[in-house]
């Protein structure tokens, strides 16, 4: 498998937020998605789950987030094994950051993303092969693509 990036979870979490705050970001998430070859992990759709059917202002329903789910069934989806864990705990220990960050990172290298779209890590900072982008940083998505 070999895609162009990795979404994180909250890439797709800003994609369907309704808060009108949160407008610039979902336009950026919807743009994103849109444009790129991505892929997901396990871990991303589970945190995306709950995210949205319990921790956003206006959640939503198990099965509007399950249709969300379906339509990215279509991307590559990588997921959790006792490999992939050992990995993250490795990177982890390694780059000092927390394990659930760092099992994005392995999901990553495993699916042959160059880049990782994320706002949870520091923009620009690379981990192995992996670079971390910002989609929401003010340098606009075409440049991230670059």
């Amino acid at each position: 498998m070999s895609v162009d990036c990795f979404l994180d979870t909250n890439v797709l979490v800003y994609a369907v937020a309704s808060d009108p705050a949160a407008a610039r970001k979902r336009e950026a998430a919807l743009a994103l998605i849109e444009q790129v070859d991505f892929a997901l992990s396990a871990q991303v759709l589970q945190e995306f789950y709950v995210t949205v059917t319990r921790k956003l202002e206006t959640p939503l329903s198990s099965v509007q987030a399950m249709e969300w789910i379906e339509q990215w069934d279509a991307f590559p989806c990588v997921g959790i094994d006792a490999a992939l864990v050992k990995v993250a705990a490795e990177l982890s220990e390694r780059y000092r950051i927390s394990y659930w960050d760092a099992a994005v990172i392995a999901a990553a290298e495993l699916a042959g993303a160059d880049i990782v779209y994320s706002e949870d890590l520091n923009d620009g900072q690379r981990y192995g092969h992996v670079m971390i982008r910002n989609p929401f940083a003010d340098r606009g998505l075409v440049q991230d693509r670059g």
